[in-house]
């Protein structure tokens, strides 16, 4: 192994080190913050059903929909055992949440520590599978400039689609509906068997809100709620693994520590937001250890010298065109270029 490997492994071993303090929880708060985030919940989506005049539903649908996006980190964190570790009471009501959310425990488990083992990491698919650099599995894929060259017309309109603003946007269908559910069921029914709960349990609730409560409240305190969560939700997943700055390590260079620094982005946010989000915008120190709580992952940057300078973004206009012009990665100029930029850098070699 080369020294500057060597040396690389060291210092990310101190830093898990150094982050492993941070990985305690609080039982109490992590209870606190379970119940509160619900009871908040309840009664928004309870406004969004009954207040007598639609733009004050819709303003408490959207407000829902955040409510939901801190509902499903505090899940998410459960799921990577940060939270409420050893409480069956705390996992009947999370494993229900995430059928409810359409993020079945058995597959979301799968894909989503996958996609922590090998964020960053430069993967080489058979010669009769996608062209991906990054995996899709837990993710959304990456094609390298050279990998797009090679690809087919097809191949080339799926990753567009797979990456396009509309899919994210749509994120209630096109992700939670149809990647987290129904193609996890289809391909492996008997071990994704819990993705037929999760369509039968929020399809139910839909239901049931229709037929004895009315349209409206099923559409403003349920479909509208995680419409918003999913879109948000997706944008945050996106925005934190394609944006200016990324960096894909070859795969003889690729440490865990690397990977997360170097390929996961930090969000700046204000307090609203962050409360809203769980802290998800620290994403970075997240892929370090997911075993930090949600709600101590500020502390673990203001402690620590080497979590304090990473690549950042943010909700501005700007930061989001920049992000969704992240399209594919060029290994000659070792940064995220769009798809305009890789057209015209192979123009170019042509002449």
């Amino acid at each position: 192994m080369p020294a500057e490997e060597t040396e690389a492994s060291q210092d990310g071993r101190k830093l898990l080190d150094a982050m492993r303090p941070f990985a305690e929880e609080y039982y109490i708060k992590s209870w606190w913050c379970l119940v509160s985030t619900l009871v908040i919940l309840g009664a928004v989506l309870v406004l969004a059903a009954v207040l007598p005049w639609w733009p004050l539903r819709l303003a408490a649908s959207i407000a829902g929909g955040l409510v939901l996006v801190r509902t499903f980190i505090i899940y998410h964190d459960y799921m990577h055992g940060s939270l409420l570790k050893g409480s069956r009471l705390a996992r009947g009501v999370l494993y229900t949440i995430g059928l409810l959310m359409l993020s079945p425990p058995r597959h979301w488990r799968f894909a989503h520590n996958f996609h922590h083992a090998h964020v960053g990491k430069v993967i080489f698919p058979k010669e009769d599978e996608f062209p991906i650099l990054i995996s899709d599995i837990g993710s959304f894929p990456l094609m390298s400039t050279e990998k797009w060259r090679q690809a087919s017309t097809w191949q080339r309109l799926r990753y567009r689609i797979s990456r396009h603003p509309l899919t994210i946007l749509c994120a209630y269908v096109t992700i939670f509906l149809i990647v987290s559910c129904i193609k996890p069921l289809v391909k492996k029914p008997r071990k994704y068997w819990d993705g037929a709960f999760s369509l039968l349990a929020h399809g139910g609730v839909i239901l049931l809100l229709w037929l004895f409560a009315g349209f409206d409240v099923a559409m403003f305190s349920f479909v509208i709620p995680f419409a918003i969560a999913s879109a948000v939700g997706a944008y945050f997943f996106y925005a934190q693994h394609a944006y200016e700055g990324l960096h894909i390590l070859p795969t003889e260079e690729w440490t865990y520590s690397q990977g997360a620094l170097e390929s996961s982005s930090y969000m700046k946010l204000g307090p609203i937001m962050n409360w809203f989000t769980g802290n998800i915008g620290y994403h970075h120190i997240h892929h370090l250890n997911p075993h930090i709580p949600f709600y101590r992952v500020p502390e673990a940057m203001a402690a620590i010298p080497e979590l304090q300078h990473p690549t950042t973004t943010s909700l501005r206009p700007g930061d989001i065109l920049s992000c969704f012009r992240a399209n594919l990665w060029d290994s000659r100029s070792q940064q995220m270029v769009s798809y305009r930029d890789a057209s015209h850098s192979i123009e170019g070699r042509k002449c």
